[in-house]
């Protein structure tokens, strides 16, 4: 059971999702398994930052690159 206080705005938006027949629980629950990939997805995109600027990583795939040749010849 959660109960949620909502402004005017986000009550016009829900009466917007529901409009179709949608109860607003399932406008909760899916607002929320959204929210849980983008957050997600935000994480992952860190930590894809985070890897493409680490020097040893980067290092380490220049050796990879010298080692098999050039993967644009494929």
């Amino acid at each position: 059971m959660l109960t949620v206080e909502i402004d005017a705005s986000t009550e016009r938006i829900l009466a917007e999702l529901t409009s179709g027949g949608r109860s607003p629980d399932d406008v909760v629950r899916e607002a929320i398994r959204i929210a849980g990939r983008l957050r997600w997805m935000e994480q992952a995109r860190a930590d894809a930052e985070r890897l493409a600027a680490d020097p040893d990583d980067l290092a380490e795939i220049r050796a990879i690159q010298r080692e098999f040749g050039d993967a644009d010849a494929w």
